[in-house]
């Protein structure tokens, strides 16, 4: 059966809380063999690939919907929206640290679990699916710390600001436009989460 793309979120999330060479005080590449946190960091792989399917499926509705398809077309809108990438520069600097990553993972799934709002309320017939996304992300940071615990690590939660409010659209253009671009940063943001969980499960 498939992975619910909340516990996905759920598990990114309890990543972020994890000092990662607290476990039994073995530093992360003594740690990239355990066989446990092999299958932890495979089954969130699949996870994330799962979850990257469901926001790829609601750009197509975007699309199709709002014919609102190519980014460089909406560069100039955007400038008026507010809408920021989520930053996730520790998990694709040449000096990676995976506890630093998974902080930004954990407090990016929070972020857009907020944003996705926006487009839950754009696409109340794809109500489902954007929930579900929404519990994803949940999800996945909730398995994410469990599976630390399982693992002996003690957990650790860093303290995050909240996400901002969503920001106020000013027309229903706007409304579409924004919740295009929250979609498409969900989306990059997710490679590059789903990049550094196979990078760790190749050391």
């Amino acid at each position: 059966a498939a992975v619910p793309a909340g516990v996905l979120a759920l598990l990114l999330g309890t990543l972020l809380w994890a000092p990662w060479q607290a476990l039994h005080g073995a530093p992360l590449v003594e740690l990239s063999g355990d066989q446990d946190f092999q299958l932890f960091l495979h089954k969130n792989l699949e996870f994330t690939r799962k979850i990257k399917g469901d926001v790829a499926a609601l750009q197509r509705v975007v699309c199709d919907i709002f014919q609102l398809c190519k980014e460089e077309e909406l560069l100039l809108v955007r400038q008026d929206l507010g809408i920021v990438q989520v930053p996730l520069e520790q998990c694709h600097s040449r000096t990676f640290q995976a506890e630093a990553c998974f902080s930004q993972i954990h407090d990016g799934l929070r972020a857009y679990h907020g944003s996705l709002a926006a487009v839950l309320e754009l696409l109340p017939g794809h109500a489902s699916l954007v929930e579900t996304l929404q519990l994803d992300a949940a999800n996945l940071s909730s398995n994410i710390q469990q599976q630390m615990e399982d693992l002996g690590l003690a957990t650790v939660t860093y303290p995050t600001e909240g996400p901002g409010p969503l920001p106020t659209f000013s027309s229903s253009f706007h409304h579409q436009v924004g919740s295009f671009f929250i979609l498409a940063n969900f989306q990059r943001f997710l490679e590059t989460a789903y990049r550094a969980l196979r990078h760790l499960a190749r050391l």
